[in-house]
Formats: C-alpha cells, sequence, structure tokens
C-alpha cells in the first residue's frame, strides 16, 4: 500500500516556511504561526494541510495583500531548473499558491507577479484558475504573453492552467463551454520546444476532446498538416481518450483505415476462473484475411464488475502493427486483478473485446471470484500467474 501523501508534508513544511520567511522578515511570529498550524494537523490531508498553512500565513503575514505577496516572493528558494519530476519537493510552495488564489483576487497584478514566481518553483496551475474566471480577459491576455516567456515553467503554466478538466482542480465550465479562447493559446505553444510543454498541450487538447469530439478531431487534422516529429506525437497523445472510447474520427486521424479484414484464434484467457488479487493472462492471434497489408491499431478492453454489479469498460494499449496479406501475429497481456485506487474488482463475469481500428471482435469472458473453495483449489496447482 503506497503512503500517503499528507506523510511527506509533515511538520517539517510549516516549520521550513516560517524559517523562509523569518529569513527576510525577523519580526515574522514563527512560534504563534507554527502553533496555529500545528493544531490538529496530524489529522488533516493533504490538500487541507496546505489550506491550514496558507490561512495561518494570512492571520502572520502584513495585513497589506500586496506587502504580504512581496514577502512571499522574497521568502522563495531557487527556481527548477529541470523539467522531469522532483518529488514532493516543490510542494513546499503548495501554501503560497493557495494563499494568492484565497486572499490576491482582488489584487490582480500583485497575484500575477507572485504567480509568475511560484510557478517557476512549483506550479500556479491551482490558483491562475479564480484569475480566469474572475477576469477572464486581462489574464488570458497575460498568458498569452507568457507563452514567449523563457521559462518553460511559465510556458507550461499557459496551457495546463487553462486545462478545462485539471485533475484537483475545479473545471472551468465556461471554456468547457467555449474552448475557443484557450486554443488560441495552444496554437502558439503547439510547436514549443520544450516537451514538458507539449505534453501539458497534448494535455488540455485531450480535455478539450471530451467535450468537443468533432474539434478536436479538426484540430488534429489541421496541425497534422506538414507536421513534425514532436508535433505527431503531440496529436497522438491528445487523441488517447478518444481513442480508447473507439471515436471513429480519431482513429481516422492517425491514419488507420475504418474496414479491417481479419481472424481471430488460437484464444487463451487464464486462469478460469481468476481470483481477486491475482493477474489475468491474455493471448490471442491476428491474422490478415484480406488480399492488401493493412495498418492495425489494437487495444483491448475488458468490462469490468462494479460494485452495484453493472459493468464498466476499461481500455488496455496493446500494439499498432501492420500485416501483409495472410500474416499472423501473436498477441497477449497479463492483467492485473488486484484492488488498487483507481480500480477495485468485484466477482463476476468479465467480457473481453479486441478493438482494432476502433472496430469490436468478442475475444471471450472470465469469471472473476474472491477465492477458490477448497475443494477446487487444484486447478491453480499447475497455472502460472
Amino acid at each position: 500500500m503506497a503512503e500517503p501523501l499528507k506523510n511527506q508534508f509533515g511538520i517539517e513544511i510549516p516549520q521550513k516556511i516560517a524559517a523562509m520567511i523569518a529569513g527576510v522578515t525577523p519580526t515574522f511570529a514563527t512560534e504563534t504561526f507554527l502553533n496555529e498550524v500545528l493544531d490538529g494537523y496530524d489529522d488533516l490531508n493533504l490538500m487541507v494541510r496546505g489550506w491550514k498553512i496558507a490561512e495561518a500565513l494570512h492571520h502572520h503575514l502584513p495585513s497589506n495583500y500586496e506587502e504580504a505577496a512581496d514577502v512571499l516572493i522574497a521568502s522563495l528558494g531557487p527556481k527548477l531548473e529541470e523539467t522531469k519530476q522532483s518529488g514532493m519537493a516543490p510542494f513546499l510552495y503548495l501554501p503560497h499558491v493557495l494563499f494568492v488564489a484565497k486572499y490576491g483576487l482582488e489584487y490582480f497584478e500583485a497575484s500575477m507577479q507572485a504567480q509568475y514566481e511560484l510557478t517557476q518553483r512549483f506550479t500556479a496551475e491551482l490558483s491562475i484558475r479564480p484569475f480566469l474566471e474572475r477576469y477572464p480577459e486581462a489574464t488570458l491576455a497575460r498568458l498569452k504573453t507568457w507563452t514567449q516567456d523563457p521559462s518553460t515553467h511559465v510556458r507550461r503554466l499557459v496551457s495546463e492552467g487553462t486545462r478545462p478538466r485539471l485533475p484537483w482542480a475545479p473545471r472551468l465550465r465556461e471554456f468547457q463551454k467555449n474552448p475557443y479562447p484557450v486554443l488560441e493559446l495552444l496554437e502558439l505553444l503547439k510547436d514549443d520546444p520544450e516537451l514538458y510543454v507539449r505534453r501539458s498541450v497534448a494535455n488540455n487538447l485531450n480535455d478539450i476532446g471530451k467535450d468537443h469530439p468533432l474539434l478536436l478531431v479538426e484540430i488534429a487534422h489541421r496541425w497534422l498538416v506538414n507536421a513534425t516529429d514532436e508535433r505527431r506525437w503531440l496529436i497522438r497523445h491528445a487523441l488517447r481518450s478518444a481513442v480508447k472510447r473507439a471515436d471513429p474520427g480519431a482513429i481516422a486521424a492517425l491514419g488507420f483505415s475504418d474496414g479491417v479484414t481479419v481472424s481471430i484464434g488460437n484464444v487463451s484467457i487464464t486462469p478460469q476462473p481468476a481470483i481477486i488479487g491475482n493477474s489475468l493472462s491474455i493471448a490471442f492471434t491476428i491474422t490478415n484475411t484480406g488480399s492488401q497489408p493493412q495498418r492495425l491499431l489494437v487495444d483491448l478492453r475488458i468490462h469490468f464488475v462494479k460494485s452495484n454489479g453493472k459493468t464498466s469498460p476499461k481500455v488496455f494499449k496493446l500494439k499498432t502493427v501492420e500485416l501483409a496479406p495472410r500474416e499472423t501475429i501473436q498477441l497477449g497481456k497479463a492483467i492485473s486483478l488486484a484492488d488498487m485506487t483507481t480500480r477495485k474488482h468485484y466477482p463476476g463475469s468479465h467480457l473481453i473485446e479486441i478493438l482494432l481500428n476502433g472496430q469490436t471482435f468478442p475475444l471471450g469472458s472470465f469469471e472473476l471470484i474472491r477465492t477458490l473453495p477448497p475443494s477446487d483449489a487444484h486447478i491453480l496447482d499447475n497455472v502460472e500467474i
């Protein structure tokens, strides 16, 4: 079981923040600040801990927000130099962005400057969203200038902060309805030199496509004209959810034909029955029965049983293959049946399908149980799991 994130945001976080502020403002009431923060701190989750620190900062920094923001900026440590994952270290600044989001909404310029600095050390994707809602035109105009900023982190904020469906954040519902203001920014970033930014652009497009699938396909076709390899990767990443939904427009945009002539055989789904907590092995062959070569996008879809007895499909990416006429390829995948935070498993019959260029081909099913009865335990004796 993974360690809760809050354990990496312990009492050393407010202690370090207090020391950084005291370093630039010696009169900062460190002891009082920490007493307020640490009262009941152990019982709180990560985000609530961040909010509690932000509220304590509001109580102990200058009452004038602009002065308080100046103190916070002056206390910041060095900027992030790399764009790869830095673990939990940058989360030190989570309370800072929450402070800006809650207390800085009436102070546009001071808050924009604070977020410009903070996103180069952590991210301001959470705090920028209230400003997009309160001051859409002014915030979008500022973000447009930031698309040309030398800092990779600032440019990424433009695309990540405007995602309509950013995880762990309220949705930007106006941009869900009308994504065109966001698309104007993404146009300026689609060929950014940094993969870190281009991946964020792709994630934003992926979000937009969930509400506007036809628009996503239109953008994909347009951006693929004379596209570099980097932009082609961006489009593939942006279309990933649409492809999993077997959206024919998205699949066609990637160059796959909607008419496939194949046969599927040698199906193996083991063990039968499968046990929650173990794994499942799926194997099969695909044969091109046509007279022309075929390029195939192969995905696996399992209809997992939910707690209410209904099913919910989950798509697993397999492979892109090119088969000559009469050529056969063997494919397979091992599926974990262990419970995880994103998927719980329940007993019942689970259907399995193959998706070939978005077309559905039934593969079979497996029965999932909690445990084998003692009289049937021998079934697993010779099965590799």
